[in-house]
């Protein structure tokens, strides 16, 4: 029974250490050898919702384009796939942030 109770005790301690790893690696649609390039702008590239608002935590994804690996981060899990369908058009937005931010 104790043998049961620990091997049982070992698979839930696995579990709850791997499924942290596990979801910030599923929104990315590339491994990332680099640190991504921060996301530069406080709402939702799809929706303009504040990001941490009402919808929670930002869901975050790396986005990679042309050899960088672009930070994402949107206000919910509904926006993601908005973004996957054009991501060009999301992608000049941010990059028109981080060129306005770099002049600051």
């Amino acid at each position: 029974m104790k043998l049961n109770q620990l091997i049982c005790g070992l698979a839930l301690a696995t579990v709850v250490i791997a499924i942290p790893a596990a979801s910030r690696a599923d929104g990315t649609n590339s491994a990332a050898s680099t640190n991504p390039t921060p996301y530069p702008l406080d709402h939702c590239v799809v929706s303009g919702d504040k990001l941490g608002g009402d919808m929670g935590k930002p869901i975050e994804f790396i986005y990679q384009t042309n050899g960088i690996n672009q930070e994402i981060k949107f206000c919910c899990p509904m926006c993601k796939p908005q973004f996957l369908e054009n991501p060009d058009k999301y992608m000049k937005v941010i990059q028109d942030a981080e060129a306005k931010n770099a002049k600051n």
